[in-house]
């Protein structure tokens, strides 16, 4: 596809750059809409950000790193942070950035919970858009295809295998997610404990990865017929419908 939008000198645009950058961007901004509305302090969001965002790039450059490349550790160690280049995974990233949060909410004073309701849309479409940014520069890759739909990468600045018509896995991920925004937005207004939307967040990704993984072509194989990516979707999924359930009964009792 694109990987690389402009070349100057030195100096190059890399597509997923420019596209996780906006990922952010509205993330932050539609987060900022829902913490309005919620009431929350006016400078929540966006004090969040920060330290949310720098644990989530770290965390998410790292697990791939270590997963996918872990050469780069001693091969081109600067390379390991270059987030602009692609190679996120998102998993790791998620990790660290709820972390991040939680460590936020409680020096604010701030309901966990309601922190993450807030965000949980917000979330989702970054990743959405995101998996744009994947898409052209041929980051998180498919399987090879035959159907009609299939992409065939050409560039050389690609991470993507050259001239094999493949999966545009990075789109059917980016359709799930953008879903699953509707989802979380269209519940909102309606939900009956802190905590719901976020756990439906967490969860519904989960299952999400759990089916687009089985179409990638850069997956790591856990064994048992699962990826890696896989075994940590299972988790996610897992530990959402335990804590969902938890929340529930504690909402109830």
């Amino acid at each position: 596809m694109y990987p690389v939008l402009l070349e100057m000198g030195g100096f190059s645009l890399h597509s997923y750059g420019v596209l996780v950058a906006a990922a952010l961007l509205m993330a932050i901004w539609v987060g900022s809409l829902e913490a309005r509305r919620r009431g929350l302090p006016r400078d929540a969001v966006s004090d969040l950000a920060l330290p949310v965002i720098v644990a989530g790039l770290a965390g998410g450059r790292l697990a791939y790193v270590l997963g996918w490349e872990p050469d780069l550790l001693w091969r081109d160690p600067l390379g390991v942070l270059a987030v602009w280049r692609g190679g996120l995974a998102l998993h790791g990233g998620l990790l660290a950035g709820l972390a991040a949060g939680v460590w936020y909410a409680r020096a604010r004073r701030l309901s966990v919970w309601r922190i993450g309701d807030t965000l949980a849309p917000a979330l989702i479409l970054g990743q959405g858009i995101g998996r744009l940014g994947c898409f052209l520069s041929g980051d998180s890759y498919g399987r090879p295809s035959t159907l009609p739909w299939a992409v065939t990468f050409t560039d050389a600045h690609a991470l993507a295998p050259q001239g094999v018509p493949l999966h545009p896995v990075q789109l059917y991920e980016l359709g799930l997610d953008l879903a699953l925004f509707a989802a979380l937005w269209a519940l909102r207004k309606r939900t009956t404990f802190d905590g719901q939307l976020f756990l439906l967040y967490l969860g519904g990704y989960g299952a999400i990865r759990l089916v687009t993984e089985a179409f990638r072509g850069d997956r790591v194989d856990l064994g048992l017929g699962l990826s890696l990516l896989q075994g940590a979707s299972l988790a996610f999924l897992a530990a959402a419908l335990v804590a969902y359930a938890w929340r529930r009964t504690t909402r109830r009792a």
